[in-house]
């Protein structure tokens, strides 16, 4: 059976289009305007087009030249325009779509109305929802419902899905074909549940996700590095699945004062756990905090490589989380590689989708494409649900 055909907007690494490849689909292209992040793209999806370039200027046109594709053809167009940021000042909405860099979820509409792809999935910030009293979502289901598609929209929140770390993210879901879209279901929960329709599984802890990893001192590792142990759960034999050995498992250093902070520290505790004379004297609520055993890991960002923007530390360890430590609570699977610095590579580990998402997604959009018969498709009608976050 022929793959599904996939183009990544935005693709930054290829979050997105990395779960949907696991899935199935055959991802053809990946449009960014970040060299690194095309780098990771390109090494990830060696049979796909990495094309660098501005949408502001690209031409939709253009690219199905590139990857030999009609108006139509397209299975699936999947992207996440960023935005520079989102406030509850209503008057400030007219400001906010006046700015230039803010146009950029109406190219990705640019792209579906030349491209005509068969499904859309568009994800941002979950706070796209409500803003500006919903005016930029409304926009958005009114533009793909006049180019003929039925459209769900929905703030998905990572963990329910499997991944373990707290992050949502709203998603716009978009079908022209005889099916209509509908997001999954969440398969975890806060405590694990059996029901008519399937057992819902507790959520995944961050020790869960990483207690596999061999163990590293301050500034250690290399690789490549052999694993040293066996799978302990479901998620460590997912994640690596494919791979054979480990990269990115190294630690950055931490200075003197960094280093003293972090040992300090019990697991669960942060900068307000600090005594007096130890505590810097500025920084986020969340600075120097280690990891919980027990807990979901919190939002992993592009600020990863740095122990006073969040809690980033090792749970058991004095020591940062290294990047395939952070890309393994984000749901890359280890055979994925980074290309680039330690700091390029937490900048795309941190900003990406996580991959269980789309992956989770993929049976859904898999059904509007009439690959699957409607009736294996989880359903969770979330047409005027009010996201929660």
């Amino acid at each position: 059976m022929t793959k599904p055909t996939v183009i990544d907007l935005f693709s930054g690494c290829g979050g997105m289009s990395w779960g949907l490849h696991k899935a199935g689909f055959n991802v053809i292209a990946g449009i960014d305007q970040w060299d690194r992040a095309l780098d990771t793209f390109r090494l990830n999806h060696p049979t796909g087009c990495a094309i660098k370039a501005d949408m502001f200027n690209l031409d939709p046109l253009w690219v199905m030249q590139q990857v030999g594709l009609e108006q139509g053809a397209l299975d699936c167009l999947i992207g996440g325009p960023p935005c520079q940021g989102f406030s509850k000042n209503v008057p400030a909405a007219y400001r906010f779509l006046a700015d230039p860099r803010n146009q950029l979820f109406r190219d990705f509409l640019r792209f579906v109305a030349a491209m005509a792809p068969k499904v859309v999935v568009m994800e941002n910030v979950a706070e796209i929802y409500n803003a500006y009293q919903g005016t930029v979502r409304q926009e958005i289901i009114e533009s793909l419902e006049k180019l003929g598609y039925k459209v769900e929209v929905a703030v998905l929140f990572a963990p329910d899905y499997g991944v373990p770390q707290r992050r949502r993210r709203c998603f716009f879901f978009a079908s022209r074909t005889e099916i209509p879209p509908t997001f999954p279901p969440p398969t975890f929960g806060p405590e694990k549940v059996s029901t008519l329709f399937g057992d819902i599984k507790q959520y995944r802890s961050a020790w869960s996700a990483i207690s596999d990893l061999p163990a590293l001192e301050n500034g250690e590792g290399h690789e490549p590095m052999e694993y040293d142990k066996e799978p302990e759960n479901e998620y460590q034999a997912k994640m690596r699945q494919d791979a054979k050995v480990l990269y990115d498992h190294i630690t950055r250093t931490l200075n003197e004062k960094q280093y003293t902070r972090i040992a300090s520290l019990k697991p669960g505790e942060g900068i307000k756990d600090l005594p007096e004379e130890m505590k810097p004297k500025s920084g986020y609520s969340g600075a120097y905090g280690r990891l919980d055993f027990d807990m979901i890991a919190p939002t992993i960002t592009r600020w990863v490589f740095h122990p006073g923007s969040g809690r980033f530390c090792h749970p058991s360890e004095v020591r940062l989380l290294t990047i395939r430590e952070a890309a393994r609570l984000q749901s890359f699977s280890d055979d994925f590689r980074f290309t680039g610095t330690y700091i390029e590579k937490s900048h795309q580990v941190g900003n990406a989708v996580p991959p269980l998402i789309m992956e989770g997604m993929a049976t859904n959009i898999k059904v509007c494409l009439q690959v699957l018969p409607e009736a294996a498709r989880p359903y969770r009608l979330l047409r005027d649900a009010q996201a929660q976050y």
